[in-house]
C-alpha cells in the first residue's frame, strides 16, 4: 500500500517524464525539419509553407535564431489567446465542445478541492481509528472517511458535503448543457451549405422483382415526397475494389521507395523476397516485382469496376436521398415512412466524410444478429480482463509479490525499490493493459454496423467508459481491497467482512493517484511530442518522399480521438466525484490533470489534429448523461460506505440525492437533448428562405449529385459520370414508371422508358377536381 513518500517518488518520476516531454517538444517544434510534425494542420489549410523553400542549407533543417530557444513555454499563452468563436471557425464546433469537457471539469472540482481540504480534511486527520483497527494503512489514509470512527457524529459533515458537492456539479452542467445546446443551434443556423442539410440515408429497401433499387427508391420518393424530393444516390457494395485500390496504393508507395533507392545508387537493382515479412520465398528484382503487382492489381480493379456497374447485386438496399430543401430532408429524416416501420427507414445521411462505407453494405436483417454477438464478446472480454486487473492490484502489494517470488524479498525491502514499486508500477502497469484496448473497442463496433465514423466513435466510447468502469474502477477496488486485506479477511468473523471493504475502498485511493499522474500528467505531456508520428514522419520523408504531394501525404496530424479519449476524461470525473468526500487527497491530482489536459489539447486542435467529420457537437447529451451516471455512483457508494460505518441513520437523508440527481438528469433530456437530437422545423424553412433570397439561381442538384458518391470512384472522370444519377437539368425531374404488375395504372412518368406523360402538379390537380 503505497504512502506518502511512496506518492511523493511517483509524483517526482511523472513529473520529471512531463517536463522532459515539454522540453522536448519546446525544442523539437522549433526545427524547420518538424515544422509538418508539429504544425500540420496548418499545411492542409494552406496558410503555411515549408521553412526549407528558402535560405541557407543549415537553415532549412535547424534553427539557429537562439533567442526562440528562451520561450521554452511561449506554446501555452498562445494556445490560450485563441477565442472561441474563431476556434470554431478554425476547428469545428465538435472540437471546441470537446475542449468544454476539461472546462467542466475545473469548474466542478477547482470549489470542491477547496471547501474539501477546508472542511473534511481537518475533520478526518483528527482521529486515531485506523490505529485501533490493526490495518494496514498510511498516511495518505488518515485524511480519508476511513479515519472517522464508526457511529461518530462527524459524519454531518461528510453528508453536508455531499449535498453541497452534488447541487454544486449538477449547477455546472446544467449551464453547460445550456450553453452548448445554444452554440450548436447557432452553428448549425450560421453554417454553410453542406450535402447532408438536404440529404437522408434511407435503409431497408424492399426488394422488388420487377424494379431496380434505383427505380425503386425514385417512385417511391417522388410519390410520396412529390414537392421534395430531387435525386437520390444508391449504394454499391465497393468494398472488393475499396481493398483493391488500398492496396495498389501500398504497391505504388514500396515501388517508389525501391525506385528512390535505385536512384541512389545505380549500380545495383534493389531485390527483395517474395515469402512472409520478405524474410522467405525466392528472391526477385523488386521494381520489376512491384510492377508486375500493381498492373496485376490495376486489371483486376477494372474488371471489379465493370462487375459492379454491370451486376445488380452490388446494388445494397440502401440509399442517399436527397432532397430540394432542408425542410423536406428534416421531415423525411424524422418521420416514419410507411406503415411497415421495418422498411424504408431514414435517417440523416452523415456527411460525406463521416460515411463509414464498409458498413453500407450490410444486409439491415443482419445488424440485429450482429450487435448480438458483440454484446456476448463485449460482456467476456470485460469478464476475463479481470485477470490483467488482478495483476495490477497485485503489484501495489508487496507482500503478494515476495510470497510470488521469495529470492526478490532483500531487492524490494530496499526503500526506493519498494516506494517505486507501489507509487509507479501499478499505474504504468495499467496504462500498458489499456493500450490495445481502444482498438479493440472500435473493431467491435465495426463489426455491428454503424453508418458514420462519428458513431462508431461514440459507441466505442461507450464501451470503453464501461470497460472502465467496470474492470479499472470497480475491479481495481474490489481487487485491491481483497489483497492489501487477505489477513483481515481470514482472522475475522463473516459479519465483520463488509466492514473490512468499508473500511478499505478508501484506500484503494492511492492507487488512482499513481494512474492519473501517469495517464493524466506524463500521458498528456507524451502527447504534445508525438513522438511516434515524428519518427514515422521522418522514415517516410527520408524513403519515400520525393515531390512536396509525397511530404504532405507523410504527414499524421492525427485526430482528437474521441473514442479512446473521452472515456478517460470521464474515469477522472468518476474518481473527483467518487472520492471528493471519501478521500479528498486525490482531487489535487485531478485538478492538474484537467487544467493541463485544456492547455495541451487546445494546442494540438489548433495546431495539429485535422477534423475527420463535424457533427455539431451531438456526442454532448452522452458527456453529460457519463458524468450524472458518475454522480450517482458516488453517493450510492457513499450510502454504502457508511452504512459499514455504523451511520445507517444517514441512509434516508443520503437517498434523496440519486433520486433528485435522477430527476435532474429527466429535466436536462427533455429540456435540452431534442436540440441533438432533431433539426427544428422551423430553423430549416429559416435557412432555406435566406438561401432561396440570396442564391436564386442555386442549381442545388448539381451540388448533391456526386456528393454521396463512394470515394473509389472519385477522380476518375468517366466513373463519375457512370455513378451519377441523371444529367438531365433539374426542371425536367419526372416520376417513375413502375414496373410492377399489381400498379400498371399508376399515373407515373418516368426518365428510364421515355414516355412523355404529365407533370406531377397536374397529375395532383387532376386528382383534386
Amino acid at each position: 500500500m503505497a504512502n506518502i513518500q511512496d506518492i511523493g517518488l511517483s509524483a517526482a518520476i511523472n513529473i520529471l517524464s512531463a517536463i522532459t516531454f515539454l522540453l522536448a517538444f519546446a525544442f523539437l517544434r522549433l526545427q524547420p525539419i518538424n515544422d509538418r510534425v508539429y504544425f500540420p494542420k496548418w499545411y492542409l489549410k494552406g496558410s503555411r509553407e515549408s521553412p526549407s523553400h528558402g535560405g541557407a542549407f543549415v537553415r532549412k533543417f535547424v534553427n539557429l535564431d537562439m533567442r526562440s530557444y528562451l520561450k521554452v513555454l511561449s506554446w501555452m499563452p498562445a494556445a490560450l489567446k485563441m477565442p472561441e468563436d474563431e476556434l470554431i471557425s478554425h476547428a469545428g464546433l465538435d472540437s471546441a465542445v470537446y475542449l468544454r469537457i476539461y472546462l467542466i471539469g475545473l469548474k466542478i472540482f477547482a470549489p470542491i478541492t477547496i471547501l474539501a481540504f477546508i472542511i473534511l480534511v481537518p475533520v478526518n486527520w483528527t482521529n486515531n481509528t485506523l490505529e485501533g483497527l490493526k490495518m494496514q494503512h498510511s498516511d495518505i489514509d488518515k485524511l480519508s472517511i476511513s479515519n472517522i470512527p464508526s457511529g461518530s457524529k462527524r459524519f454531518v459533515a461528510h453528508l453536508a458535503m455531499a449535498y453541497v458537492f452534488t447541487f454544486w456539479t449538477c449547477y455546472v452542467l446544467l449551464r453547460e448543457y445550456e450553453i452548448v445546446a445554444t452554440m450548436r443551434l447557432r452553428f448549425l443556423a450560421s453554417e454553410k451549405r453542406r450535402p447532408d442539410q438536404f440529404t437522408v440515408l434511407v435503409r431497408n429497401i424492399p426488394p422488388d422483382p420487377d424494379e431496380s433499387i434505383g427505380e425503386l427508391v425514385e417512385h417511391f420518393f417522388l410519390v410520396n415526397h412529390p414537392d421534395n424530393y430531387l435525386t437520390h444516390q444508391v449504394v454499391y457494395n465497393a468494398n472488393k475494389l475499396d481493398k483493391m485500390v488500398k492496396e495498389k496504393k501500398k504497391m505504388q508507395n514500396w515501388l517508389d521507395y525501391y525506385q528512390l533507392k535505385y536512384e541512389r545508387n545505380t549500380s545495383k537493382r534493389p531485390t527483395m523476397k517474395t515469402g512472409f515479412l520478405g524474410c522467405f520465398g525466392s528472391k526477385v528484382d523488386a521494381i520489376e516485382y512491384y510492377t508486375s503487382e500493381i498492373e496485376r492489381i490495376e486489371k483486376e480493379e477494372t474488371e471489379e469496376r465493370e462487375k459492379i456497374v454491370k451486376d445488380p447485386k452490388s446494388v445494397v438496399p440502401a440509399a442517399f436521398v436527397s432532397f430540394r430543401s432542408r425542410w423536406g430532408a428534416a421531415v423525411c429524416a424524422q418521420t416514419q415512412q410507411t406503415s411497415n416501420p421495418t422498411v424504408w427507414l431514414t435517417e440523416w445521411a452523415p456527411e460525406p466524410r463521416d460515411v463509414y462505407w464498409d458498413n453500407l453494405s450490410i444486409p439491415f436483417v443482419y445488424l440485429t444478429v450482429r450487435r448480438l454477438i458483440i454484446a456476448v464478446a463485449f460482456f467476456f472480454l470485460n469478464f476475463f480482463y479481470v485477470i490483467p486487473i488482478a495483476f495490477v492490484q497485485s503489484l501495489a502489494n508487496i507482500e503478494g509479490i515476495e510470497k510470488a517470488a521469495p529470492f526478490l524479498k532483500p531487492l524490494i525491502e530496499m526503500r526506493t525499490i519498494k516506494s517505486f514499486i507501489q507509487g509507479f508500477l501499478p499505474g504504468i502497469a495499467l496504462k500498458i493493459f489499456l493500450i490495445l484496448l481502444p482498438s479493440i473497442l472500435m473493431f467491435m463496433s465495426k463489426v455491428e454496423g454503424l453508418t458514420s465514423v462519428s458513431s462508431l466513435e461514440r459507441r466505442s466510447a461507450f464501451k470503453y467508459y464501461i470497460f472502465l468502469f467496470f474492470n479499472v474502477f470497480l475491479g481495481s477496488i474490489i481487487a485491491g481491497s481483497a489483497l492489501e486485506q487477505l489477513k483481515s479477511f481470514i482472522h475475522q468473523s463473516a459479519n465483520q467482512i463488509p466492514k473490512t471493504i468499508g473500511v478499505a475502498i478508501p484506500m484503494k485511493a492511492t492507487f488512482f493517484i499513481t494512474y492519473i499522474m501517469v495517464d493524466g500528467w506524463a500521458g498528456v505531456a507524451g502527447e504534445i511530442l508525438r513522438l511516434k508520428p515524428l519518427i514515422i514522419f521522418h522514415l517516410k520523408n527520408f524513403f519515400l518522399v520525393k515531390t512536396e504531394k509525397d511530404r504532405e501525404e507523410a504527414m499524421d496530424p492525427g485526430s482528437i480521438g474521441f473514442d479512446s479519449n473521452e472515456p478517460q476524461i470521464q474515469l477522472y470525473f468518476l474518481l473527483g466525484l467518487v472520492y471528493a468526500v471519501v478521500t479528498p487527497f486525490l482531487l489535487p491530482f485531478i485538478l492538474v490533470f484537467f487544467g493541463f489536459a485544456y492547455v495541451v489539447y487546445r494546442h494540438q486542435i489548433i495546431n495539429v489534429y485535422n477534423q475527420e467529420y463535424e457533427s455539431a457537437a451531438a456526442f454532448w447529451p452522452s458527456v453529460n448523461g457519463r458524468i450524472i451516471v458518475a454522480l450517482i455512483v458516488s453517493q450510492f457508494l457513499l450510502l454504502g460506505l457508511l452504512s459499514t460505518k455504523g451511520a445507517g441513520q444517514s441512509t434516508p437523508v443520503l437517498l434523496v440525492l440519486p433520486v433528485v440527481t435522477f430527476y435532474f438528469y429527466k429535466y436536462c433530456k427533455n429540456r435540452y437533448e431534442p436540440a441533438f437530437v432533431e433539426y427544428p422545423l422551423q430553423e430549416a424553412m429559416r435557412k432555406d428562405t435566406l438561401e432561396r433570397a440570396r442564391e436564386p439561381g442555386l442549381d442545388l442538384k448539381a451540388y448533391l449529385m456526386n456528393a454521396y458518391v463512394h470515394p473509389v470512384f472519385k477522380g476518375g472522370g468517366d466513373d463519375d459520370e457512370r455513378f451519377s444519377m441523371s444529367d438531365e437539368p433539374e426542371a425536367e425531374q419526372v416520376l417513375v414508371a413502375t414496373k410492377r404488375q399489381s400498379r400498371r395504372n399508376t399515373p407515373v412518368p418516368s426518365k428510364h422508358n421515355g414516355s412523355e406523360s404529365p407533370s406531377l402538379r397536374e397529375i395532383v390537380n387532376d386528382q383534386r377536381l
